[in-house]
């Protein structure tokens, strides 16, 4: 969770930690030179070989080490310092309180139930080591006790700030994913409009304008004599390698099955998907002057919707139409196949079959429209796309 928000957090818990770790160790030790304990010495060097166990696995976790290791490592860590610590709480009753900062490495490292029995096992040795040490009382009972009652309350909520910034951390993934798939498509989209606009306006222009020029010149090339007539016709041929020169340029510039329109190219992608699957594709579309993204859009959802049903659906006969609406315009494309679970589909995104759906809806969410799959196994799939158009396009219509 390098990019959270909340890293600042996580990092300020895990400092109080090691802090308390090492505080509470110091404590006891000093503690048993205070009273001149006959065991300082021996609470010493436990007290030094606890923390250099404890600094040795923070330090592994801090460069990530653990995560390559094997669980059981991190275990045997674990036990080996609950070890240390009851032996230091047997030669310093002040160790005890050690076992707070305990408290949350098993409910970290011994998720579940294993975590909680920890805590209570912990707890209850506390208790006795202290009794023992110091003499039972209130005071030594409930202390540990509201402890791990705090600590159990404090892990669960950390383990929910953990799940919510990994939930976060996803969600901006995602955002910022799609952000960056729909500027891609929308530059995508503007240079289609933009090498669409340039065809349309070097076809209006300069290709009408040699056209009309080599139709002149082969007029003049008739009522003029030698040798003029071969100036002319050499100006003819010159303007006719232009001219075809020119729509090389506007083929280059319109996109392959768009170059005649989206009915066109609906047409002809039905009559090539029949062929392939031998499945009768009956195409319905009029001639619609529509923005280049929303002529692409439609196409990409055609192909998608067709290959699915010529390849999975075992349909006797397929329809795509296109339909044009006042604000907007809808392509259908609806087979009398098999069918399928839509619920089915949608919870098994990961399949290449959902995935096609999935891209579909995404590309025609990109252009604020809709994508609506109706099916019933046995009876048929009707895949229905509609995309709002710009007010001012529809008046262009």
């Amino acid at each position: 969770m390098a990019h959270s928000t909340l890293a600042p957090v996580f990092a300020g818990l895990r400092l109080g930690l090691h802090v308390l770790f090492l505080g509470l160790a110091a404590f006891a030790v000093a503690r048993a030179f205070v009273v001149s304990s006959p065991e300082a010495v021996g609470a010493l060097l436990l007290g030094f070989a606890f923390v250099a166990v404890y600094l040795a696995g923070a330090w592994t976790a801090r460069t990530g080490s653990t995560a390559r290791a094997p669980r059981r490592i991190a275990l045997a860590w674990l036990a080996l310092l609950t070890l240390l610590w009851a032996l230091l709480v047997w030669l310093s009753p002040e160790a005890a309180f050690i076992v707070f900062p305990l408290f949350f490495l098993y409910l970290q490292l011994l998720p579940g139930p294993g975590g909680v029995a920890a805590v209570v096992s912990t707890t209850v040795f506390a208790i006795i080591a202290l009794g023992l040490h110091l003499g039972f009382s209130v005071g030594g009972v409930i202390g540990p006790l509201v402890g791990a009652g705090a600590a159990l309350l404090i892990g669960r909520a950390y383990r929910a700030l953990i799940q919510e910034a990994t939930e976060r951390e996803r969600l901006l993934a995602e955002l910022l994913q799609t952000r960056q798939q729909l500027a891609d498509t929308e530059r995508e989209q503007g240079a289609l409009a933009e090498r669409a606009r340039l065809a349309r306006e070097i076809h209006d222009t300069v290709a009408q304008g040699l056209s009309s020029i080599q139709m002149l010149l082969r007029a003049a090339e008739r009522d003029t004599p030698e040798p003029g007539a071969g100036y002319l016709r050499l100006a003819r041929e010159t303007a006719a390698d232009s001219l075809a020169e020119t729509r090389q340029i506007i083929r280059e510039l319109t996109p392959a099955r768009l170059d005649k329109g989206l009915a066109a190219a609906l047409h002809r992608l039905g009559e090539e998907q029949s062929r392939r699957a031998a499945t009768p594709i009956e195409v319905t579309a009029a001639d619609l002057e529509l923005p280049m993204g929303t002529q692409t859009a439609l196409l990409r959802v055609a192909q998608g919707a067709l290959s699915n049903a010529v390849r999975h659906a075992q349909a006797s006969h397929v329809a795509v139409e296109l339909i044009d609406d006042v604000d907007g315009v809808s392509l259908v494309v609806r087979d009398d196949g098999r069918g399928f679970d839509v619920a089915h589909a949608v919870a098994d995104s990961h399949e290449a079959d959902s995935f096609g759906l999935q891209a579909m809806r995404e590309r025609v969410a990109q252009l604020d429209g809709t994508l609506e799959v109706a099916s019933v196994p046995g009876r048929g799939t009707t895949v229905t796309a509609r995309l709002p158009l710009a007010p001012d396009a529809g008046a262009q219509r």
